[in-house]
């Protein structure tokens, strides 16, 4: 598992590093997060439509960075 989670918000999917409330396998709708971009206090929106926006590309390549790091 990596050290990011996915996460929509302002109309893209981003990833963070911040933790998720316990037992929680997404960030619940409106939830202030910052994400790879730089991004701060985005507002989560886990509604089905969200998931489907755009990838945010600065958080693709972060993510991207993080993933080959944590697989060697």
């Amino acid at each position: 598992m990596y050290k990011f989670h996915w996460v929509p918000a302002n109309s893209a999917r981003h990833a963070s590093t911040d933790r998720r409330p316990e037992g929680a396998l997404v960030y619940p709708s409106g939830t202030a997060v910052t994400t790879l971009c730089g991004e701060v206090d985005q507002v989560a929106d886990n509604s089905e439509l969200a998931w489907l926006w755009a990838t945010c590309p600065e958080c693709y390549q972060a993510a991207l960075r993080i993933a080959r790091a944590a697989d060697g």
